[in-house]
């Protein structure tokens, strides 16, 4: 099938057959600390970092169950994650194909957005713009569409113009849609997530409580970052206002109900962005990174999180991009911040010490929230606080609805300890 062409039928002289050790833009860190790094994957495997397996599993349903177990089981080197994510896409995809073919539009549709998210999976640990991230995107964005035209709601690709170029996008409605003005999340992914994962194939949080969402892709993050839009924080602050802009525009959507959703890398661009528009009305974000110059995630986590962010933005000298991360700051943003503001951290996050978080929200004027999950780490859950407190995805969308209910809230820090108790004091 000429859809399913591996990336080594279509790529350059100078691509990587597929399976094998692909060329990294290598940091000093990483060349000194590649065997520890190597040593760890081989012990924990495409976790080794980040629960991404978890929370890909939980964007795709029930039925990717049995994919991720067989990735976790596969993927022992850094080497293997593209061609193990890329493995499953196609066969994803294949199932896809044969499923529309024989008349099963909803098995089609499924296959196709987890063949997504399998595509869009194999491009993390690719850190330059080459011809095999480019092959895995167009699959994507191919399966993606594909699910969109099947769906059972309304998705629209869209380009929401930004800087003289534009921000890639999709713009959901929820199941059920028949006319109206909507309440609308603006939903910034993390550093190592992507657009197409952000709404979930079954049940999604938003899209259940009633809530468009557009799902984007700001400066720096994957199809951003391929059109030459690249992280930094003045762009993020454009970016809220473009979003708004694009979306004041539409007949779908009620422009005094926006609000703004920031997950992990999102948490930091997505306070930016909120911080300079303020026609957004709640900002809520989870699993942080609010520490100045990020030195904690680029020089003390492990070094592809700083391999991601210099592609994100567009430098290929460490040198220069050290100078350059001295900028990632809330400072002298956050105090922009007047509309409701929550942010939701781990005590034991590795990435920002919560001490950032709570200096940012002791900078923010207007109403303020936060709520700390005990011995979590960045990704919040995996621990009794997590587990037997408030499910921190619930609490955050929770949160935004009563915001836009106007439902009276008061600065607080909530502390949920192991046992799921909730300790409120006054922030």
């Amino acid at each position: 099938m000429d859809q399913l062409k591996s990336h080594a039928e279509t790529r350059t002289t100078a691509t990587a057959p597929p399976g094998a050790e692909r060329p990294v833009r290598a940091t000093r860190r990483w060349l000194a600390e590649r065997d520890r790094l190597e040593a760890a994957i081989a012990e924990t495997g495409v976790d080794f970092d980040q629960p991404r397996s978890i929370y890909w599993n939980a964007a795709c349903g029930v039925e990717a169950g049995a994919d991720f177990a067989a990735i976790r089981a596969r993927v022992r080197r850094y080497a293997d994650f593209a061609p193990t994510f890329e493995a499953v896409a196609r066969r994803r995809e294949a199932r896809a194909e044969a499923a529309a073919a024989d008349g099963h539009q909803i098995t089609a549709r499924d296959n196709y957005f987890m063949a997504a998210v399998h595509w869009g999976a194999a491009q993390w640990p690719i850190h330059s713009d080459d011809e095999v991230n480019r092959f895995y995107h167009r699959r994507k964005r191919a399966c993606f569409a594909h699910y969109a035209e099947l769906a059972d709601h309304r998705i629209e690709a869209v380009t929401i113009p930004f800087a003289g170029g534009a921000l890639p996008a999709w713009f959901h409605l929820p199941p059920g849609y028949h006319g109206g003005r909507l309440p609308v999340v603006i939903a910034v992914p993390g550093m190592d997530s992507f657009k197409e994962a952000t709404v979930a194939l079954h049940g999604d949080r938003f899209l259940a409580r009633g809530f468009a969402v557009l799902a984007i892709e700001g400066p720096g993050q994957y199809e951003a970052a391929m059109m030459g839009i690249h992280t930094t924080v003045p762009a993020w602050a454009r970016t809220g206002t473009a979003c708004v802009d694009w979306l004041s525009q539409r007949e779908e959507v009620d422009a005094s109900r926006i609000v703004l959703s920031g997950i992990s890398f999102g948490s930091f661009a997505g306070t930016i962005a909120a911080a300079h528009e303020p026609r957004i009305k709640a900002c809520a974000v989870m699993n942080t990174c609010h520490q100045p110059g990020w030195s904690a995630a680029f020089e003390q986590a492990w070094p592809t999180y700083k391999m991601r962010f210099m592609y994100m933005s567009g430098h290929t000298d460490e040198d220069a991009f050290d100078a350059f991360a001295r900028t990632l700051t809330w400072e002298g943003h956050a105090e922009l911040l007047k509309m409701p503001y929550l942010v939701l951290a781990g005590d034991r996050d590795e990435l920002s010490p919560l001490e950032c978080s709570e200096a940012l929200l002791s900078s923010v004027a207007g109403p303020k929230q936060l709520v700390v999950y005990q011995d979590s780490r960045h990704s919040i859950g995996g621990v009794p606080a997590a587990n037997l407190g408030p499910f921190a995805p619930t609490l955050a969308v929770d949160w935004l609805v009563d915001r836009l209910r106007g439902v009276p809230l008061a600065s607080e820090r909530w502390y949920v300890d192991h046992g799921g108790k909730v300790t409120k004091t006054p922030l």
